[in-house]
């Protein structure tokens, strides 16, 4: 057999391999810095040596509640801060939309068809520019924040609470929405989420609220509320419960004039505005409703505060909720038991998401399955990178989002409201799987365009990924198959070498 044949079985192996658990190297979790090891890569976006250093050096205790409790302020080392920075619009929100309503409005204005036709394309240009380097600010945090728990919850709650950037001029606001909507609340109280999530513009127009209005009721985002972000399916919730709810939020939208409507003067105290959110009194609907038994008097405001905390605090959110994030991090569907012990800390919390996570992390069902926790595409893709080059800053995202949308699971792009799925069924496809190796030859066979940097003329910088480091030989290695290190001990070069490993089963896991 050639050597080009011996390599492409090796490769079918290891990606039938990846496709099922399969037999392991050891039938138990691997002990000591092995298991420490797999506690991190279980918990962030991909264990690296640096990050193995911080762990072992604090220990388990001390770094998990660091992770628990970050501080408020997102942290990033300077050469990635820098990044972000060159990435971030300058301006609140309110002050970019406008612009960009003045842009689209001056551009329909145009007699001449053809310079018409250029203003329309120079709008696109701009959203598709706002898009990517709020794509491209994600990439980065995900991969060097020090706050790795955060990240990893930031992209769970998106998923959770998603909004598609398709959508009219979305890709304008999901940066922002990311920024001050989610990442802010990960580890805080799950009902804070939930109105910091409906109190922003980018879910408001993706869900349509912006048209619910008295008289004009859209149900949209109220059912959406219900079926998935809090209750669940089946629940106990009815369609007169959504309804009432849709009532309720009616008025609750999005504003773009500077000045102030017009109110009536029963309601005008009711009025709430911050940036382009607005809560109108004057689309509101003030008739009494009925949400899941509760009577809830017609008063305005007080009305979505008072249905916020009765269907975040409901038992079946705690439930609803808690499953999603023992999901998440095991890779699989919990049983009842699991949920229902999560649930209970939820509910005496006040759905406090860090308790939460806490207690999943001292679940004996955490550390005995989260080795079997198949990679959705995101999480691959970044953990390989962070594999392959540890804290050394990227200079450009942008192979990284094209490997994401191959993959399936592009940022921000998931059009319909429940997110990408993150069970390991949904991404361990032959097709997926074959497409996960040529982006692991990419990643491990040199830069891949991932330090060329923004500016015109500017020549790539040298980059060579190094995972046959210390951290492989200490603590991973030990944890392969024998038809991965079969595989391993055939490779013709460090790319090869590199590329093997990130393709193996273990790797995807």
């Amino acid at each position: 057999m050639s050597r080009a044949a011996a390599r492409c079985s090796l490769v079918a192996a290891l990606l039938l391999a990846s496709a099922s658990p399969g037999p392991r190297a050891a039938d138990a979790p691997p002990p000591g810095v092995a298991a420490d090891a797999a506690f991190l890569n279980a918990l962030t976006w991909g264990v690296t040596p640096s990050a193995f250093a911080r762990l072992e050096a604090e220990g388990r205790t001390r770094w998990l509640h660091a992770q628990l409790h970050p501080p408020a302020e997102t942290r990033l080392p300077p050469a990635a801060q820098a990044e972000v920075d060159a990435l971030t619009p300058p301006g609140s929100l309110f002050a970019r939309a406008q612009a960009l309503d003045a842009q689209a409005k001056a551009a329909k204005e145009l007699a001449d068809p053809e310079a018409r036709k250029a203003a329309e394309q120079a709008f696109q240009a701009a959203l598709n520019t706002a898009a990517r380097n709020a794509a491209s600010a994600w990439v980065l945090r995900a991969l060097y924040s020090p706050d790795q728990l955060r990240e990893r919850l930031t992209w769970l709650w998106f998923n959770r609470f998603n909004v598609h950037q398709g959508k009219s001029t979305l890709r304008a606001a999901v940066g922002d929405y990311l920024d001050t909507a989610i990442r802010p609340h990960v580890l805080g109280h799950f009902r804070d989420l939930l109105m910091a999530s409906l109190r922003h513009p980018a879910m408001l127009r993706y869900l349509d609220n912006d048209a619910n209005a008295a008289g004009h009721l859209n149900e949209n985002y109220a059912r959406e509320i219900m079926e998935l972000h809090t209750m669940g399916v089946g629940s106990g919730y009815s369609q007169s419960d959504v309804e009432a709810l849709a009532r309720i939020l009616s008025g609750v939208g999005i504003d773009l004039k500077p000045e102030d409507p017009k109110l009536r003067p029963e309601h005008a105290a009711e009025y709430r505005r911050d940036g382009l959110f607005a809560f109108n009194p004057n689309r509101h609907d003030y008739g009494d409703k009925i949400l899941l038994g509760t009577r809830i008097q017609g008063r305005g405001w007080a009305e979505i505060e008072e249905a916020v905390d009765l269907i975040a605090r409901h038992p079946a959110t705690a439930a609803n909720v808690s499953r999603a994030l023992a999901t998440y991090f095991l890779g699989q569907v919990p049983d009842d038991a699991l949920v229902a012990r999560l649930a209970a800390v939820f509910g005496r919390t006040d759905g406090d998401i860090a308790a939460v996570m806490e207690a999943l992390v001292r679940e004996p069902t955490f550390a005995a399955g989260r080795s079997e926790a198949f990679k959705d595409p995101v999480r691959y893709v970044l953990s390989a990178l962070r594999m392959a080059y540890d804290d050394r800053v990227i200079l450009n995202a942008g192979p990284v989002l094209g490997w994401l949308n191959r993959l399936g699971e592009g940022l921000f792009n998931r059009s319909t409201p429940d997110g990408y799925p993150l069970d390991a069924a949904a991404w361990s496809g032959p097709g997926q799987l074959a497409t996960r190796f040529e982006i692991a030859r990419q990643i491990g066979s040199g830069p891949a365009g991932l330090f060329k940097p923004a500016g015109p003329d500017q020549p790539e910088q040298p980059g060579f990924p190094v995972i046959a480091n210390g951290l492989y030989f200490s603590a991973l290695s030990a944890t392969l198959s024998a038809s991965t290190r079969a595989a391993l001990a055939q490779a013709v070069s460090p790319q090869d070498w590199n590329t093997l490993y990130l393709a193996s089963p273990e790797f995807m896991r």
